[in-house]
């Protein structure tokens, strides 16, 4: 049961949902948090890791002996389950406001939205009752699919998951005695294949990996480093670098907006600033003169760079 609603303090300030929406009630009003407007978590902080936590994806993630599993270099719940379902979660409200001309407060949890991310492990313990542990499933180490190290100490990605793809893969790394066991998913693949395939990709260097299976299109990549990754031929043919102008007349490289629009071509206009640098463009606008500008500045009141 969700719990009742209870102010918080944007509701506390005055300007929370159910009093705005008096104003003007076609008002889409969001709200981004941890754990959400409801229960028990709801003014608890929180970080990405304790959102993963808590939803059950880091129990399943990391080796089975090998102790715990370093953080995630990627905050998933922060950025992906939390900004993605903001940006659903209004185009939703919005798409309702056409149709019905009623706004709407949507209330948007990185908990929520990591556990939603577990769907396929969480659904199959909803059914079963029973937890996934590491290096158990298809996905979390339980199958060949994984990481390899190469002779030069680099790293090789194999998802070679369908039947065409692993045998494309054992057949270009001469083991095609391999192809039988890697389709058998019926029952547990011995941890035997995964070595047989560590041995395989260890008498290779990254380069020569690469050399192999350059023209197969088995679900091979090497894994890149962050500065590799952004020089990519990939990388640079879907135009995701782009150079954005400083006020000072330079160029800033950084990473592009990853939606893709037909017949839209986005337009980069501002970089990163210092904290303030826009506080007076801001207060101008809201209807302070420069001297009380001035004067909250000498007082503290307000930062500006």
């Amino acid at each position: 049961m969700v719990e009742q609603f209870r102010p918080g303090v944007m509701d506390r300030l005055g300007v929370g949902f159910e009093s705005l929406k008096k104003l003007c009630p076609s008002l889409i009003y969001c709200s981004l948090t941890g754990y959400g407007q409801s229960g028990p978590y709801r003014d608890r902080a929180g970080h990405d890791i304790n959102y993963l936590a808590l939803s059950g994806v880091l129990s399943h993630y990391g080796r089975r002996d090998g102790g715990p599993p370093p953080p995630l270099p990627v905050q998933v719940a922060d950025i992906g389950a939390g900004s993605l379902h903001l940006a659903v979660g209004l185009l939703s409200a919005m798409i309702r406001r056409t149709e019905t001309g009623e706004g709407a407060h949507v209330d948007i949890s990185m908990h929520d939205g990591a556990l939603a991310w577990n769907g396929m492990t969480a659904a199959h313990a909803v059914v079963t009752g029973m937890d996934p542990q590491r290096e158990e499933l298809l996905l979390n180490g339980g199958s060949f699919y994984g990481l390899y190290e190469t002779s030069d100490g680099k790293l090789l990605s194999v998802g070679s998951l369908e039947p065409k793809s692993w045998s494309g893969f054992c057949t270009a790394v001469g083991r095609s005695d391999l192809i039988r066991p890697g389709t058998d998913l019926s029952t547990d693949q011995p941890a035997s294949l995964k070595d047989e395939i560590r041995i395989v990709i260890r008498s290779r260097t990254l380069e020569e990996c690469q050399d192999v299976f350059a023209k197969l299109d088995v679900c091979v990549a090497p894994v890149l480093s962050v500065n590799e990754a952004l020089s990519h031929p990939h990388t640079q043919a879907r135009s995701m670098i782009v150079s954005v102008p400083h006020t000072d007349g330079s160029q800033q490289r950084q990473v592009a907006a990853p939606v893709k629009m037909s017949g839209h071509t986005p337009e980069y206009r501002r970089t990163g600033c210092l904290a303030g640098a826009h506080t007076r463009e801001v207060l101008r606008s809201a209807g302070f003169s420069d001297e009380e500008i001035l004067d909250f500045e000498a007082t503290g009141i307000v930062q500006t760079s």
